[in-house]
């Protein structure tokens, strides 16, 4: 990753998937640039920022656009072209991830796929132009986009768009040598995760029963992305890629779990 640049947008803690994300390519030489949104967000990522010696940090609101009119002007700015983006962003009201998905709100169906989805087609369409000899985008997502998940509801929909989303961007950018993916761990504790109701159990749930016997880790999402985003994936596009211990493959638990 040395000489490369990047945006990482999403990082909220020293748990956050996208604090994995960025802290391994950091680690393989790339410099980076991490967003925020207002001013109590970027008082949190600055201690961050300061461990990997990230100096651009900018603010953006993606529901905004002049947040992003001005996010990528800065970026256009101060570095003129960018190699990756980390889109690490997501969003549903917690009180609609539990109950019955049959009673979600208009408004938070709006809002959750504006976000969670929307939110990456925009990103690209911005930061494409500055992917003058291509790059790469990269975006989350999780198993209950295509299968059943409880607690998640709403948020299966969100990421099953968002991977339909994938494959049209990949589709449109891959001429301008810019791949586009998704990563999907299985459940993390993270600060997002923590989001959804009975995400203990889930973690429980998956780590007693994946073929690895373990949930993701940090390093391992984080190698996924530097190796994406590096030259050795540069016939990788389209993909959602498990890093979830195998989980996705199993169609009832373990025997000694039934």
């Amino acid at each position: 990753m040395a000489g490369k640049r990047g945006l990482v947008m999403g990082v909220a803690n020293d748990r956050s998937i996208a604090w994995g994300i960025a802290k391994a390519m950091a680690e393989a030489g790339a410099e980076l640039a991490f967003t925020y949104q207002g001013e109590t967000f970027g008082k949190r990522v600055l201690p961050l920022a300061e461990q990997l010696g990230v100096k651009l940090l900018v603010d953006a609101d993606v529901t905004d656009d002049a947040s992003m009119d001005a996010a990528f002007d800065l970026l256009e700015k101060e570095w003129g072209s960018l190699d990756f983006v980390v889109h690490a962003v997501a969003y549903s009201n917690k009180d609609e991830l539990a109950g019955r998905f049959i009673n979600t709100s208009r408004a938070n169906f709006k809002n959750s796929l504006d976000i969670s989805c929307y939110s990456l087609i925009d990103v690209a369409r911005r930061a494409h132009p500055l992917m003058k000899e291509g790059g790469t985008i990269l975006t989350l997502t999780y198993q209950g986009s295509t299968r059943v998940t409880p607690f998640y509801n709403v948020m299966g929909v969100a990421k099953a768009a968002l991977e339909s989303a994938v494959r049209y961007l990949a589709n449109d950018l891959g001429p301008e040598g810019i791949r586009v993916n998704a990563i999907s761990p299985g459940p993390m504790k993270t600060l997002a995760g923590a989001a959804i109701g009975g995400a203990r159990k889930t973690f429980r749930q998956t780590e007693a029963n994946a073929p690895m016997r373990a949930n993701a880790t940090l390093e391992a999402i984080g190698g996924t992305a530097v190796y994406l985003a590096s030259d050795a994936g540069a016939c990788t596009s389209g993909e959602i890629i498990r890093v979830d211990g195998g989980y996705h493959v199993l169609g009832m638990p373990q025997p000694e779990n039934l």
